[in-house]
């Protein structure tokens, strides 16, 4: 295979990797679970953690919310920031004809490592769609400091889920979750398509 062939044969392979990979690092890292357990040391809020069904249920709601989020922004950054380069080339967006095709690999690719129904993928996709649309109404940068919430979907509809007597506690602990997932997303977003560029430039 020439280095053309092998290029473009990555760049087709990227969308359908990153989907896997960023599931297990959300997994491997333990972000949802360490999130509200530190949510619930911090406030006293043990009430959540009594009944064992009810917390699992819990803690799956907010890893399918944090995937979303991890989803939003690993789109972010493949189809919109600067790809690495390939060989001598320099660094490039992604040309606005793939970023569909990059979306709807990846997507595909999402459901297949998830083993979810036609059903559970347009349900995913359909909140996917929302996030994206009040992210950017909001406007507002990725950056935020420490002592604000973040205006985002992920922090809302978390803290909601979590704790809705407390809103506002739980919108702040929510906002350091969702840094921490956009965080781990760029890292390994970046990571596979700096791995496929690599080797489709040997």
């Amino acid at each position: 295979m020439g280095t053309v062939e092998r290029a473009k044969h990555n760049t087709i392979d990227a969308p359908a990797e990153l989907p896997g990979r960023l599931a297990e690092a959300l997994v491997r890292e333990r972000i949802v679970p360490r999130f509200v357990d530190s949510y619930v040391e911090e406030h006293g809020r043990y009430g959540l953690q009594v009944h064992a069904a009810l917390y699992r249920d819990l803690l799956g709601l907010l890893q399918r919310e944090a995937l979303i989020a991890m989803t939003v922004h690993a789109l972010e950054v493949a189809t919109t920031e600067l790809l690495p380069a390939r060989g001598k080339s320099k660094p490039r967006a992604m040309p606005r004809k793939d970023v569909a095709v990059f979306r709807r690999k990846f997507l595909n690719a999402l459901t297949r490592q998830q083993k979810w129904s036609v059903s559970d993928a347009l349900d995913f996709q359909r909140d996917l769609q929302m996030y994206e649309v009040l992210i950017a109404r909001s406007g507002t940068s990725r950056r935020r400091k420490p002592f604000e919430a973040a205006n985002h979907p992920f922090v809302d509809r978390c803290a909601f889920l979590l704790d809705s007597s407390f809103m506002e506690k739980a919108r702040m602990a929510a906002s350091r979750a969702l840094t921490e997932v956009e965080t781990l997303s760029a890292k390994v977003t970046a990571e596979v398509l700096h791995n496929g560029a690599k080797s489709g430039s040997l």
